[in-house]
This record gives structure tokens, C-alpha cells and sequence, in this order.
């Protein structure tokens, strides 16, 4: 599998990982104390080929991608889940990942969208997928479907917003999980 974008990663082992599978350029940010000169060089990419950010779910690769999701927009991204790319010693990264996950994540890349008719707190609210007993599980499982990564509540919305997901889209699934779990 070829890749034509240039995938913004952490580091070098996450290079190595990816190249074992796919024909990958990559730019590796070394952390996330990410410096104007690596997001001069994103840029660039950007404008010659496009780029899909690619960062660990955690912490560290949420800061990465909030920069660079701020410096430039309309970059692409692709989400890892944590169990799919857990260590026996529980870290989370890309390097830990096997391919199935990377090809799906590289596969389902999201691009963001403009925002016109994307959800609204308040719907997210009435869906109970904010608050409520059930509402974190939900979340996760609408996530997982619309491939938005491992978000808490806010980053939730922020995803849906940014990647114009409306509340018709999120009542399908709803509807299909309602159907599917009985």
C-alpha cells in the first residue's frame, strides 16, 4: 500500500513501523515540544502533498496534533485506538500497532470539513451522549464509528464539529447500535 501524503508521526520508531508495511514518507515531530522550523516543514508538505497526521492516542500525540491542527489548517488525520496499538507494558503507540490497525486507520483518514450543519452541544446533550450513565460508552462507540480517535467529552464535539459529522448522521448510528444490541 502505497501512501501519497506525507504522515506527520513522533518518531523513528513509528517511521520504522510504518515502513515495514506501506511505501511511506514521514515527518517525525521528536516529541511534542513541536518547533516552528518541523511546522514550517509540515507546511510545505501540505501544499506539495497533502499531509495526514498520525500520533499516538495519547496525551503527548493529542498535544502534536492540536498544534498542528492550529498552524495548519485542513490537514488530514488518521486515529489509532489504544488497544490496538498497547505494549505488554501498556504504553500506547504507533510503533506497538500491527498492520490490520495501521491500514485501517490509514484507510478511514478523516479530513475536516467546513462546520454549517454539524451537531451542537445541546444535541449531543439530548442524545445523552455528553452526560448520563451511559453517556461516556456511547461516545466511545459513536468515536470509533466516525473514526474521530479517543476523545473525552469536549474533543467529542470538537471532532464532530471539525469533521462537519451531523446529528442525523449520529441518530443513524445510534439507531443501527440500538438495533444491532438487541
Amino acid at each position: 500500500m502505497e501512501i501519497q501524503e506525507i504522515v506527520v508521526v513522533e518518531g523513528r520508531d513509528d517511521t520504522i513501523r510504518l515502513r515495514t508495511y506501506f511505501q511511506i514518507d514521514t515527518i517525525e515531530t521528536n516529541g511534542s515540544a513541536i518547533n516552528e522550523q518541523t511546522l514550517q516543514v509540515i507546511r510545505e508538505a501540505q501544499q506539495k502533498r497533502g499531509v495526514i497526521v498520525f500520533t499516538d492516542p495519547d496525551y503527548p500525540g493529542e498535544k502534536i496534533r492540536k498544534t498542528i491542527m492550529q498552524a495548519i489548517p485542513g490537514v488530514k488525520h488518521a486515529h489509532l485506538l489504544p488497544d490496538e496499538c498497547r505494549a505488554k507494558n501498556g504504553k500506547v503507540g504507533i510503533e506497538h500497532a500491527k498492520r490490520p490497525a495501521l491500514e485501517r486507520a490509514l484507510r478511514e483518514v478523516m479530513t475536516p470539513k467546513q462546520r454549517q450543519n454539524a451537531v451542537t452541544w445541546e444535541q449531543l446533550i439530548q442524545l445523552d451522549l455528553i452526560v448520563g450513565p451511559q453517556a461516556k460508552i456511547d461516545r466511545e462507540k459513536v468515536a470509533n464509528h466516525f473514526n474521530i480517535g479517543h476523545v473525552n467529552a469536549k474533543q467529542f464535539y470538537k471532532r464532530l464539529q471539525m469533521f462537519g459529522i451531523t446529528a442525523q448522521q449520529v441518530v443513524e448510528y445510534l439507531r443501527e447500535l440500538e438495533t444491532s444490541e438487541r
